[in-house]
């Protein structure tokens, strides 16, 4: 699913307006309709809506959900904002089409917004995607009261405050959704922790925009849903047998984190490797070979660290970094295994760490190595950046720049290319939240990349096994009782 700017999003309106052809004025009904499916089919008509209307497209969009839940039997009330001298057409059309049998009152001064009953629906139709500057006035005294209210809020298309494709400042007034019922396709705002007040939980419902436009609009960004990552899933065959999915070369564990080894390496087997070989620490032999039968151990020279390498010719993936730490020897084995390696490699943890301390190294990684940072050890890295959506750029010019691909783990991981490409992460929960889980991604991404998935397909569809893995560990564990190990036990696919 691909993610549009706002530009991009008005060209399609307008090819989809001229090729289907459409009216713009039906092509709102048509948006409202599947706002008003999505809505019927989770609220009743018990509880009473208000729907706060700006004078633009979205508040025509929200005249139009008004008329069509009141023909459901819904007791509707309207408020239209008067925050501008004149409405938009389709906004005047759609206030004329307005029943009378319908409630409305029209907002002229901060005396005028109405208290909202606890029980109530209110539905945010004040200003669309195409916001650009803060809110203040009239407005903003709305979209204050709307917030304080205890009503349970839904926003049509986007939040009124949040812009669609830059960050907000941070005293913004911004509406405060439960629920973003958006058009077609997700904005780049949803993608973005610190919006996430600001957002809800989101859906994009389809408004039968042109299919024709959608695939041929280029664009770096995209949403990796589960037709997209099914769309990844080489099959396997008939007469495969283990060799045909690869030998992967784990590198992890030290002292007292033998357990960030062994999530790894049975994340890793769990995701379809052929052959697993381990190297650890020699304090760490009786663990693997215990906990993971599954794969062989090499053991290093040193009892409680990684200083050595064993011979890389014979793997097709190397992972390294999982519980791995910092010793000065450490890092002469990652220099060692950055210098000898031929193929990409998959670095995170304290392997990252040791990057962002020595970042003369970051010049010699492999082709197309995968990294798998959280914004803090992404942030060691590149150092801070102002906001969320620069950090995004940040990445995107460090993949351009190493020739290597981030994922930049979060609620919508982000999946960076060398090429500037970006694919946010549809799975995961927040249960997902404790220790080890991120050494269970490199135990998944390494086994893809030896099975013979190329790196950047790797990595997309590892991040969303992961995520998925981790949805289905909550069902059953909740995301409060969940650990790490359920999320290995729930990998499959």
């Amino acid at each position: 699913m691909k993610i549009f700017t706002v530009p991009q999003i008005r060209a399609l309106d307008a090819y989809t307006i001229q090729h289907e052809p459409i009216s713009s004025l039906d092509l709102m009904e048509r948006a409202s309709q599947a706002f008003v499916d999505w809505f019927c089919a989770r609220f009743n008509s018990r509880q009473p809506v208000l729907v706060f209307c700006g004078m633009g497209n979205n508040g025509g969009d929200g005249l139009a959900i008004a008329r069509l839940l009141s023909e459901r039997a819904y007791a509707v009330q309207v408020y239209v904002v008067e925050h501008a001298k004149q409405g938009s057409e389709d906004f005047q059309a759609n206030l004329d089409r307005l029943p009378a049998s319908i409630t409305r009152q029209t907002i002229i001064e901060p005396g005028d917004i109405p208290s909202l009953p606890v029980d109530s629906l209110v539905i945010d139709a004040l200003l669309g995607s195409g916001l650009t500057r803060s809110l203040s006035g009239l407005v903003a005294e709305v979209v204050k009261a709307i917030n304080q209210s205890q009503a349970t809020i839904l926003s049509v298309d986007i939040a009124t405050g949040l812009y669609a494709d830059q960050a907000n400042q941070k005293d913004d007034t911004i509406i405060q959704p439960e629920y973003t019922v958006t058009f077609q396709l997700p904005k780049l705002a949803f993608m973005m922790p610190r919006n996430e007040v600001y957002v809800g939980e989101w859906v994009a419902v389809d408004i039968g925009l042109s299919r024709e436009f959608i695939e041929q609009e280029p664009t770096p960004y995209a949403y990796t849903d589960e037709a997209a990552a099914q769309s990844l899933i080489m099959p396997r065959g008939k007469f495969s047998h283990k060799g045909t999915f690869g030998h992967a070369l784990l590198i992890a564990g030290s002292f007292g984190k033998m357990g960030a080894a062994l999530l790894c390496g049975r994340a890793c087997l769990r995701s379809g490797i052929g052959l697993l070989t381990m190297h650890i620490p020699r304090c760490g032999y009786t663990v693997i070979q215990t906990a993971v039968p599954e794969a062989m151990a090499l053991v290093d020279l040193h009892e409680q660290y990684i200083t050595t390498l064993p011979s890389l010719q014979s793997y097709d993936a190397i992972g390294m970094g999982p519980g791995i730490g910092k010793d000065p020897q450490t890092l002469q084995a990652l220099k060692e295994l950055i210098t000898r390696s031929n193929i990409p490699l998959v670095l995170d943890a304290d392997a990252l760490n040791l990057l962002a301390e020595n970042p003369d190294l970051l010049e010699q990684l492999p082709e197309n190595t995968i990294l798998t940072p959280h914004p803090r050890e992404f942030q060691r890295l590149t150092g801070e950046s102002p906001d969320e959506f620069q950090r995004l750029q940040t990445a995107r010019d460090f993949c351009a720049r190493y020739n290597v691909i981030v994922c930049l783990k979060g609620a919508h991981t982000a999946v960076v290319l060398p090429d500037g490409q970006v694919y946010f992460n549809s799975t995961g929960n927040a249960g997902m939240a404790t220790g080890g889980t991120g050494d269970v991604l490199t135990g998944i991404i390494t086994s893809l990349v030896a099975q013979g998935y190329i790196p950047a397909q790797a990595a997309q569809l590892g991040v969303y096994q992961h995520g998925a893995a981790g949805d289905k560990a909550a069902r059953s564990r909740t995301k409060v009782g969940m650990i790490a190990s359920d999320i290995v036990e729930n990998l499959g696919w």
